[in-house]
């Protein structure tokens, strides 16, 4: 989701959500939406704030402990 609010006259904010696909999905999924989110921010103006929040699915190291 991506929303852009007026801050001040010719201020703004860019809010953009994410919520990133797990570990388990195939590389297709997990390229596709970074790609996506890419082009997304490559069409924000630069003078506007940048708000990016979500869940990136991240992890660290190879252990996989369930």
């Amino acid at each position: 989701m991506t929303m852009r609010l007026p801050l001040s006259k010719d201020n703004f904010a860019t809010i953009i959500s994410v919520y990133a696909p797990t570990m388990t999905n195939p590389d297709e999924n997990k390229e596709a939406f970074y790609n996506q989110l890419a082009s997304v921010l490559s069409d924000i103006p630069c003078t506007d704030k940048l708000l990016l929040i979500g869940d990136f699915n991240a992890r660290i190291g190879r252990e996989n402990d369930k």
